[in-house]
């Protein structure tokens, strides 16, 4: 039985010819009437019939008595998808090159045990309280004003971080220091389209984290990975002409190791010697569980040379995708900015509820049952 949609036909023989057999309309969509459809393109009822009529004749369309008229099944819906298929568009050899396979799997479905990365247990998050939340806010934002967030994040979010990062994370900052982004990803991102230029030289860690080398290099930069050993990045193997370091020193990314406060201290020294900017992703240092944690890198610096990535997908879940950057006020503006041309801002309800989640205290709850034994 001819399935019943939406859809209609201008009055052009040649443009309804094309759409059916590249099977924009595929077979089996129901036309409107003739009348109706002559009212909505204000053409005369005759116009209609007579485009209708050419192409019944040529086989494209059919009536079904008591039914309508159909799109004849005549042509493989898949004709269109395959036109999709071919391109004459020229695109970066970068992106031709690039696979699914350089960046991180996504892990299969159904395991019973994952032993992926730095993937949080979501069976510990509290999603009921999460869930209420969520519900206050959209009533909240469902009664403010129609428009726009501000790009570098709600005020009352950016407030939370700043207490937050201060306590949890010994990281110096205040309100207009913080922006916020989708995940840390976009923070890198940001960074890069303010930092980098064709020929960059930023260094990462090798071994360190796929997706971040991947996309400094989309930006044109010449990208050098740099050792590590058990103290974290060898600061003696940096390039001398490096504009731009990335490094994880709360948990080195992949291999775990702390960097050494003698090895921030001499990497703090090295940018400021050689004009370096530092980018330090501190992905998950809430769940250390030997040792005494280090002052981050940002609290270190004197010279305003780190740029602080933090991340809820580690501590939270990942589908959350919030993130932010603590910024040199010198930076700031040229982020924000950025931040404004690529996406406006981050959803305002998922801002919105976070914030609320972490000055309610859920966060700070979350974390110590995370970091106790099952």
């Amino acid at each position: 039985m001819p399935k019943t949609v939406y859809s209609t036909l201008d009055c052009s023989d040649n443009e309804n010819r094309a759409a059916i057999l590249d099977g924009r309309l595929p077979a089996g969509e129901q036309l409107l009437p003739t009348r109706e459809l002559a009212s909505q393109l204000s053409v005369s009822r005759n116009t209609v019939m007579q485009a209708y009529d050419l192409l019944m004749s040529d086989g494209l369309l059919e009536g079904h008595v008591g039914a309508g008229t159909f799109v004849a099944d005549i042509v493989s819906s898949d004709r269109y998808l395959d036109n999709l298929g071919q391109s004459a568009i020229e695109i970066k050899p970068f992106w031709r090159q690039l696979t699914d396979a350089q960046l991180l799997p996504s892990p299969p479905a159904n395991l019973m045990y994952n032993f992926s990365l730095s993937l949080p247990d979501k069976q510990r998050f509290p999603f009921e309280e999460w869930r209420r939340i969520c519900a206050f806010c959209s009533r909240r934002l469902a009664q403010a004003p129609v428009g726009y967030g501000p790009p570098e994040g709600m005020r009352q979010l950016r407030e939370a971080l700043v207490k937050y990062v201060s306590f949890s994370r010994a990281v110096r900052c205040h309100l207009d220091n913080v922006i916020v982004t989708n995940g840390a990803q976009q923070a890198f991102d940001l960074i890069a389209r303010v930092l980098i230029e064709p020929q960059t030289v930023v260094a990462v860690e090798d071994p360190g984290y796929p997706p971040v080398r991947l996309l400094f290099e989309s930006y044109g930069a010449q990208v050098v990975g740099v050792p590590v050993d058990a103290q974290g990045l060898r600061v003696e193997c940096l390039p001398k002409n490096a504009k731009l370091i990335y490094v994880t020193p709360s948990h080195q990314f992949p291999l775990g190791m702390p960097m050494s406060l003698p090895r921030r201290l001499a990497l703090l020294e090295w940018a400021t010697q050689h004009g370096a900017a530092i980018i330090e992703d501190d992905y998950d240092s809430e769940f250390r569980f030997a040792g005494r944690p280090l002052e981050s890198l940002q609290n270190l610096d004197r010279t305003g040379r780190v740029l602080y990535v933090g991340t809820f997908s580690k501590v939270m879940f990942p589908e959350i995708r919030l993130g932010f950057i603590v910024a040199p006020e010198l930076i700031q503006q040229a982020l924000v900015v950025a931040k404004q041309l690529s996406d406006l801002h981050s959803p305002l309800l998922a801002q919105a509820t976070l914030a609320k989640f972490i000055q309610d205290g859920y966060l700070a709850k979350h974390i110590r049952k995370s970091k106790a034994y099952p």
